[in-house]
């Protein structure tokens, strides 16, 4: 996995939120070495590939990735 691109396992995560968080903290701790590897401080997301695209479901995503050590962004909406 360390040839892994940050858009890559970005894309992992969103795969993992549609199948009902099918081995998402193994592709969290990917991100995390990712972004390490990268220098990047935080994954940004877009807001409409999510799930829960609501307040409330971003702020449970952002919990629970930074109880993993991910600092978790998102984009802004491009309407």
């Amino acid at each position: 996995m360390s040839d892994l691109t940050l858009a890559q396992a970005i894309d992992n995560i969103y795969t993992s939120i549609k199948g009902n968080n099918e081995d998402l903290d193994q592709h969290i701790a990917a991100l995390k070495s990712t972004m390490a590897r990268d220098g990047v401080k935080e994954a940004v997301f877009e807001p409409s590939k999510l799930a829960q695209n609501n307040r409330q479901g971003r702020k449970i995503m952002q919990a629970y990735f930074k109880k993993k050590g991910v600092a978790v962004g998102f984009a802004a909406s491009a309407e």
